[in-house]
């Protein structure tokens, strides 16, 4: 294909996001809405990007996940504001639970000052990371070890979790859609985060903005399951209305 330079900018532009609006690109490029659309209906028909109401996304797939390195990288100064947002709302002396995914080890990267925490998981690397705090103690579940990302998964791992009921469920998933599903890949994950959801007495969401209008297979929960989102930029119509709806507080994680 051959693009101008700002085609190439508005394309980097939302591999870096993952996600964005019209009018965010229109703003961060410095141009008229009507030159975006144009630019991003050339890409989109190139099969370069993929078009949703109000905004534009990455391609992918709705049957696979990216790569676990892959999905580590990405979006991570994102990851790091809502893990810090999530760890100044939870308090000393509770329990929780943390599910697989790389927003959910960021978060418990910033639990390692915390005390009193005691923390059951199926993450292996939140596991390791959260054993580096003498105040905290690490509860991982049974179950069989998906290699490439240490996550515990199985039947096996659904009835350990059944075992407790704790103060916060801290969740990542991989997809949230328009009519307010919350969606992921792997139907053994699934199941899991499904008996987490069922085992608290509060559920966190924290998901960063790539997540919006992502598609995946596997229906996980709806948002009127959630209690809270953490995410790092504002949703895009039509979630703000979804989430009001739903009742679920939105804690949108600035720079600091």
């Amino acid at each position: 294909m051959n693009s101008n330079p700002r085609q190439l900018k508005l394309l980097n532009t939302v591999r870096s996001r993952g996600s964005i609006t019209v009018e965010q690109l229109a703003e961060m490029l410095g141009v008229t809405l009507q030159t975006v659309r144009r630019d991003v209906q050339r890409l989109a028909d190139e099969g370069l990007l993929t078009r949703f109401h109000g905004g534009v996304r990455v391609p992918s797939s709705t049957t696979e996940n990216i790569g676990y390195q892959q999905r580590e990288s990405l979006h991570a100064e994102g990851k790091a504001r809502i893990a810090r947002a999530v760890a100044a709302r939870v308090p000393n002396d509770c329990s929780l639970i943390l599910n697989i995914g790389t927003t959910t080890e960021a978060i418990a990267k910033a639990l390692l000052h915390h005390s009193g925490l005691r923390v059951i998981t199926n993450n292996l690397n939140v596991a390791s990371i959260l054993s580096d705090n003498p105040a905290c103690e690490v509860i991982v579940a049974g179950g069989s070890v998906r290699l490439r990302d240490r996550a515990i998964v199985g039947e096996a791992t659904v009835d350990f979790i059944r075992q407790f009921k704790v103060d916060i469920a801290l969740i990542g998933v991989s997809s949230i859609e328009d009519d307010g599903t919350l969606r992921d890949f792997d139907l053994r994950e699934v199941k899991v985060a499904q008996t987490i959801i069922a085992q608290a007495r509060e559920v966190w969401l924290a998901a960063d903005a790539s997540k919006f209008n992502r598609p995946a297979m596997i229906e996980l929960a709806k948002l009127s399951q959630i209690d809270c989102l953490f995410t790092d930029a504002a949703p895009p119509p039509p979630f703000p209305e979804l989430l009001e709806r739903a009742q679920v507080r939105c804690e949108i994680a600035r720079d600091t």
